[in-house]
């Protein structure tokens, strides 16, 4: 497949692929709602939406959702219920994707990691932020789920969000293991880990990307400012994806794109048997659709 290189490639990506079908835990609210019903009519997406079915209704009303267009799972048992509701239409195959609606997000991820009913894969689950820049899709991670993974963890965060970037159409994702400089400093932990993947990545054992560090963010996304410090390499100002240190670092990197730059953004959290839609409140509808497009494509790339 062609790389797609903007959200709105990506959207008509997931209107090639989709539609899949959506699993929406407490759906009442009117954000979620917007993006799942844009989705809908986009071709993108279709969905199952799981919460009290009163509420649904009155919030539908309200902005002019038309319910007979969705399949209403009508669960008043509380949150920890309707997860459980919501991720079980997944496990059983009848959706494709796991999505948060108004739920607190410690119970949509109880959901998620139910023994019984949840999509533990046995891998790590992390999570990615992506915005379009320039010419191309930007990946950070992990900025929202894992806090202080160790070098084992960023390993694996890596190849959860290369399977994304493959998604995405990019063959080889150029990764760039960030820290505050681009020379390894013993006094400096993030150093030492991103030298140690980037050596990992030339001997073969991390798979499907290129991977490169330390990179401090100027020289990992500038091409000017990589020649400017003498930086070289394959990644060396073109990196596809950013491997942040911590959960401080990638969250304040990520919501610095979308509230200082104004950069379109969406995210998911990956590693789990199905794509897992897990945005803010605060999120936009826009937010939400791109969200929902790019599990559309991770679905489609999985075989699901």
């Amino acid at each position: 497949m062609e790389q797609i290189r903007s959200l709105e490639q990506l959207l008509v990506y997931a209107q090639k692929v989709g539609p899949r079908k959506i699993s929406v835990a407490l759906a009442e609210d009117a954000e979620v709602l917007e993006a799942v019903e844009n989705a809908r009519k986009n071709g993108i997406a279709e969905a199952f939406l799981v919460g009290n079915a009163t509420k649904l209704k009155a919030v539908a009303q309200e902005i002019g959702v038309d319910l007979n267009n969705y399949e209403v799972v009508d669960e008043q048992g509380g949150e920890a219920a309707t997860a459980l509701s919501a991720v079980k239409l997944v496990s059983e195959g009848k959706a494709d994707i796991y999505m948060k609606g108004m739920i607190k997000t410690a119970n949509f991820l109880r959901g998620l990691l139910n023994k019984e009913v949840g999509l533990r894969s046995g891998s790590l689950i992390s999570h990615a932020y992506f915005h379009g820049i320039d010419d191309r899709i930007l990946f950070i991670c992990d900025p929202a789920f894992n806090m202080y993974p160790d070098l084992g963890d960023k390993v694996k965060i890596v190849n959860n969000t290369v399977q994304l970037a493959h998604a995405f159409g990019v063959a080889c994702p150029k990764v760039a293991a960030l820290a505050a400089v681009e020379v390894v400093n013993p006094d400096m932990p993030a150093t030492l880990e991103a030298a140690a993947i980037s050596q990992m990545s030339r001997r073969g054992q991390i798979k499907g990307c290129v991977v490169d560090g330390p990179f401090a963010l100027d020289n990992a996304i500038s091409e000017e400012s990589a020649r400017h410090k003498g930086v070289t390499g394959e990644v060396a100002g073109k990196a596809d994806i950013l491997l942040v240190p911590n959960i401080d670092a990638g969250n304040m990197l990520a919501k610095s794109m979308v509230y200082f730059a104004k950069l379109k953004t969406a995210g998911l959290v990956l590693g789990a048997k199905a794509p897992v839609i897990l945005t803010s409140r605060s999120d936009s509808a826009e937010t939400k659709l791109y969200s929902i497009a790019s599990a559309v494509a991770l679905a489609a790339h999985l075989g699901k």
